[in-house]
């Protein structure tokens, strides 16, 4: 049996993570900056959940005590949490290394290097800092979730539109795909490397209009399908098809597939 760390094991890659983690017999610590209640649809019975802040330091040694494996999910979108993105996994990283943690794993972005997105941006340097770890460390970077097209598209039928980004193509990828992927790298026998990048995609590259068309289908919401163009430095990251790994498709859920089984998260 291994300990576990989960590092954001309540947002959406993260609970996958520690649900799949328990299921293999594993124990696991969950560090978050707000536990969830037991009962609570982010609380999983036999984890451990540590009260901890990557920015201040706060708990970590707490809950690193005894792992033998981080697995950071954490995410930062906006404001202070953002700007200290890279910094809180250096922080991190550095409580692990005095815990005597053996392997850290990061969930990353698709070539989020070459991207002018802050977000993006972020996730860059944070692998960055992970590639300077003393640590033994792994960095998973992932296609776009299937809730974030499906996000878009239920934005906007709210209004009445359902939005097609112009010449943009999606290979999303579920978050229990990425979970699997996120611990076969936490859990997987030493590879020599003191780290490692490994990229992770969806089934299948779909156009945005086959993926808004589905959408509708399954869940049966209204909305006029429309395209539109998005200028400037995003539209061509999509359009030049940088969100995209085809010669990595790794998950198994499709869209439709997740559509049909995650009813609650549209």
């Amino acid at each position: 049996m291994v300990r576990i760390c989960v590092a954001g094991g309540t947002g959406e890659a993260g609970r996958e993570v520690v649900r799949q983690a328990l299921g293999l017999g594993h124990a696991v610590a969950v560090l978050t900056r707000n536990p969830p209640p037991p009962g609570a649809r982010e609380y999983y019975d036999g984890a451990a959940y540590f009260r901890a802040d990557v920015t201040t330091g706060e708990g970590l040694a707490e809950a690193l005590a005894g792992a033998d494996v981080v697995v950071d999910c954490l995410e930062a979108r906006t404001g202070k949490a953002l700007r200290h993105y890279a910094a809180g996994g250096a922080l991190l990283l550095g409580e692990a290394k005095a815990a005597g943690v053996a392997r850290a794993v990061q969930l990353s972005i698709v070539n989020c290097d070459q991207s002018a997105l802050a977000y993006y941006r972020s996730k860059a340097d944070k692998e960055r800092v992970y590639a300077r770890s003393p640590l033994e460390t792994r960095t998973v970077r992932a296609t776009q979730f299937h809730s974030l097209v499906a996000g878009i598209f239920g934005a906007g039928s709210r209004v009445g539109v359902v939005p097609v980004i112009k010449g943009a193509r999606f290979q999303p990828i579920s978050p229990a795909d990425v979970a699997s992927a996120l611990l076969e790298a936490g859990l997987g026998p030493p590879s020599g490397d003191s780290h490692e990048v490994q990229t992770v995609g969806g089934p299948a590259v779909l156009g945005m209009g086959s993926l808004a068309s589905t959408w509708k289908r399954i869940t049966g919401a209204r909305g006029l399908v429309t395209e539109l163009p998005l200028p400037g430095s995003t539209g061509r990251f999509l359009r030049e098809g940088k969100n995209l790994a085809p010669d990595q498709r790794y998950g198994h859920a499709t869209f439709e597939v997740w559509l049909a089984n995650r009813q609650e998260n549209l």
